[in-house]
């Protein structure tokens, strides 16, 4: 099982709970997640491309 969470440039980003077997099927989630205001990370573990994600807070709407 991969890790749940991994540290890039002192930032946490969280596991999308996939391993991707192929770079096409990566990059095209990994577009997608970039389309909906992620920031993204993928790293290789044991063959498989991982995808980590984060998204900053960019409004607090309080009602």
């Amino acid at each position: 099982m991969a890790l749940r969470s991994q540290w890039f440039d002192n930032k946490k980003y969280m596991w999308d709970g996939q391993e991707y077997d192929d770079k096409k099927k990566a990059g095209e989630v990994e577009r997608e997640y970039r389309e909906k205001g992620f920031d993204v990370q993928n790293c290789s573990e044991d063959g498989k491309i991982l995808l980590f994600t984060r998204r900053v807070v960019t409004e607090v709407v309080v009602e």
